[in-house]
C-alpha cells in the first residue's frame, strides 16, 4: 500500500517515526534500553511521500494551498495529522490530486479539529468516493468495513491489541499485536514483563505517562474528557482484555 503523510508538529514525527522503526525512534527507556524493537518491521518501503508542513501558521489562513505540496504522487491512503483548521479543510482538495483512496486524519487537538468541520471534510471525502476515517485518538482506530482504513489497521496500527503470558500471576510476555500509530503499545507492553498482574493498572498508567503521548491536555466536549486520558484509558482496557484471555488459556489449560 502506498502512503503519503502530511504532519506539522511533534505528534506526527513519533507516528513516522514507528511506521519506520528507526533506530533512534524509542529511547524512552534510556540506557536500560535492550532494543526489544530490532525485530519489528519497518514500513519505509510503503512511504510514498512525507511532507512536514509548517506549525507556525496565522490563525485565519485565506489560501490554504498556498501552504500545501502543489504536486503529490498517486497513493492509496493519506495520514494527515495536526493540521492546521484551514489546511484541515482543504484535505478533500489534496487526496483528490493524489487519487487517494481512502484519508486517516486523526483528532488529537480537538482545536485543529471541531466536530462541525469534521462534518463538512467527511461529506467532501463521501461525495469524492473517499475512504476516511478521523480517529479521537489515532489509538481508537479499529477496522470499519473500508477497505483501505482497514488495510492499515491490519498492518497493525491502532487499538492496541496485545498478548499475554502469565506464570503464577506474574507477566512472563507481552506481545504487541496491535501497536497505537505512536508506538506507545510496545513501550508499554515492555514495562509489563516480570511485574505482577494485579497491578497491571498502575503499571500501564506509569508506562503510558513516560512514553510522551502527544494527545492533548485540552478537555474535549465530545468524549467529556481530554484525549490523553482517553488514551491512557484505552490501552489500560487492551491490557486488561488480554489477561482475562491469559487467565482464561491458564485455567483450561489445567
Amino acid at each position: 500500500m502506498r502512503i503519503s503523510i502530511l504532519y506539522s508538529g511533534k505528534f506526527g514525527e513519533r507516528v513516522l517515526g514507528n511506521l519506520i522503526n528507526s533506530d533512534q525512534f524509542c529511547t524512552s527507556c534510556g540506557e536500560a534500553c535492550d532494543h526489544c524493537r530490532q525485530g519489528r518491521k519497518s514500513y519505509s518501503g510503503f512511504l510514498t511521500e512525507i511532507h512536514e508542513l509548517p506549525a507556525d501558521l496565522p490563525e485565519f489562513v485565506e489560501d490554504p494551498e498556498e501552504y500545501l505540496p502543489a504536486d503529490l504522487k498517486p497513493c492509496d491512503l493519506l495520514l494527515a495529522m495536526d493540521l492546521h483548521p484551514d489546511l484541515f479543510t482543504a484535505l478533500p482538495t489534496v487526496a483528490k490530486k493524489a487519487h487517494a483512496k481512502g484519508v486517516i486524519a486523526p483528532v488529537e487537538n480537538p482545536k485543529l479539529a471541531p466536530a462541525g468541520l469534521i462534518r463538512q471534510v467527511a461529506e467532501k471525502l463521501q461525495n469524492e468516493e473517499v475512504e476516511y476515517a478521523f480517529p479521537k485518538p489515532f489509538c481508537s482506530l479499529e477496522k470499519t468495513g473500508q477497505p483501505i482504513i482497514d488495510r492499515f489497521v491490519e498492518m497493525g496500527f491502532g487499538k492496541p491489541k496485545i498478548d499475554i503470558i502469565l506464570d503464577n500471576g506474574e507477566i512472563t510476555t507481552a506481545r504487541v499485536l496491535r501497536d497505537a500509530p505512536c508506538g506507545c503499545t510496545w513501550f508499554v507492553a515492555r514495562k509489563l514483563v516480570y511485574t505482577e498482574a494485579a497491578d497491571f493498572k498502575e503499571t500501564v498508567s506509569s508506562a503510558h505517562h513516560a512514553y510522551p503521548c502527544t494527545a492533548s491536555m485540552d478537555n474535549d466536549t465530545e468524549i467529556g474528557d481530554t484525549i490523553l486520558h482517553k488514551a491512557g484509558y484505552i490501552v489500560r482496557e487492551s491490557v486488561g482484555s488480554a489477561l482475562d484471555k491469559a487467565q482464561k488459556d491458564n485455567a483450561n489449560a489445567r
